[in-house]
């Protein structure tokens, strides 16, 4: 039988060295153990605020920023005269770069994540070659179209996602689902055939981005399904953005050749050119952040409620700052689209449900 051992300690001692040990009598501190909250950086930021408070500030960050991103984007590319939207998209790719490095390497907002294989490096080029299509597209829009429309056709995308998962991964929705989508394509009709600024390109475009986006969001499913392939959203960003950057930059030399000389023209002339575009791309990184600071605190079923309510409020808003034309039909073509959008969340969720 092993005989018990007992210690009598004190705080701030070492319980293993005995004073009839030591010559000296000496006690070897112990530095006292951090609570779990401090360990956690309770003692950050937002460590002074109520979870409500920090939770309603994250939400009004995430509408500020993707609001902002759309109202900036259209004030250069129509108002302001800066007819480059693939060099500005660029620099969107750009300032996510460098701005996903500082956050996760020194900031450590998440754990750093590696590409470990050529196979994985070639998937996320793929995805990124997918994102700047989508990207440039939404910005070419916003030259040619109002922003409460270019909006109207971004709330489509659950119904192009649902043709891709079909067509790409045979995959099959519920009847309820695929009704629900019904809708959406209904209330675009309406506000397409009422809007005053109407121009087919823009349009044509704008379904591009819109289906671009879709795209990815299939692929990435089929691409990254492993484990080990898996990327946090801020490291898949890292390892995107750089990657859509190169792409661009050929694309922009040879169809918007002449950007470099007149953007530092207008830089000489009118330093807010130079406030716009790093605001601007600035913004740019700040709406994937906000997306998961929002999923962080909240849930991804939130951060989806509130990309519904963001279409309307930036409709709303481009309309108050752009004085752009709407009519009655327009309005209720855009209400049937979110009706639809919200039909087809719960649809998803039922859906969801039975499946398991």
């Amino acid at each position: 039988m092993v005989e018990a051992q007992t210690w009598t300690t004190r705080r701030m001692s070492n319980p293993r060295l005995d004073s009839t040990a030591t010559t000296n009598h000496q006690v070897l501190d112990i530095p006292v153990t951090p609570t779990g909250d401090v360990r956690n950086g309770l003692y950050s930021v937002g460590s002074h605020l109520s979870p409500n408070l920090l939770t309603a500030l994250i939400i009004a960050s995430w509408f500020m920023s993707n609001i902002g991103v759309l109202l900036l984007n259209k004030y250069l590319l129509s108002f302001y005269g800066y007819r480059y939207p693939i060099f500005l998209t660029m620099l969107h790719m750009i300032a996510c770069a460098c701005y996903s490095y500082v956050a996760i390497n020194f900031l450590e907002i998440v754990p750093r994540q590696h590409i470990l294989s050529r196979k994985q490096f070639f998937k996320i080029f793929a995805l990124s070659a997918i994102f700047c299509f989508s990207v440039v597209c939404g910005n070419t829009s916003l030259r040619y179209i109002p922003v409460s429309f270019n909006q109207a056709i971004g709330a489509t995308t659950p119904f192009f996602t649902a043709i891709f998962a079909f067509l790409i991964t045979c995959k099959r929705e519920s009847a309820e689902v695929y009704f629900a989508l019904l809708p959406v394509v209904f209330g675009i009709v309406l506000a397409s055939n009422s809007e005053p600024l109407f121009n087919l390109f823009g349009f044509l475009v704008c379904i591009g981005s819109t289906a671009g986006r879709a795209l990815k969001s299939v692929v990435q499913g089929i691409l990254l399904t492993s484990e080990a392939e898996k990327l946090h959203s801020m490291n898949l960003l890292l390892y995107m953005a750089p990657m859509a950057a190169m792409i661009l930059l050929p694309f922009t030399l040879y169809i918007e050749g002449n950007v470099a000389r007149v953007t530092l023209e207008k830089a000489r002339s009118d330093s807010f050119i130079v406030f716009l575009l790093v605001g601007n791309a600035t913004v740019a990184y700040l709406v994937n952040l906000a997306n998961f600071l929002v999923t962080k605190h909240t849930s991804a079923l939130t951060l989806q409620v509130l990309g519904n309510a963001k279409a309307a409020v930036a409709a709303f808003v481009s309309v108050m700052i752009f004085r752009n034309p709407v009519t009655g039909m327009g309005i209720t073509g855009f209400a049937v689209t979110i009706m639809g959008i919200v039909l087809y969340s719960e649809a998803k969720k039922r859906s969801k449900v039975t499946t398991h």
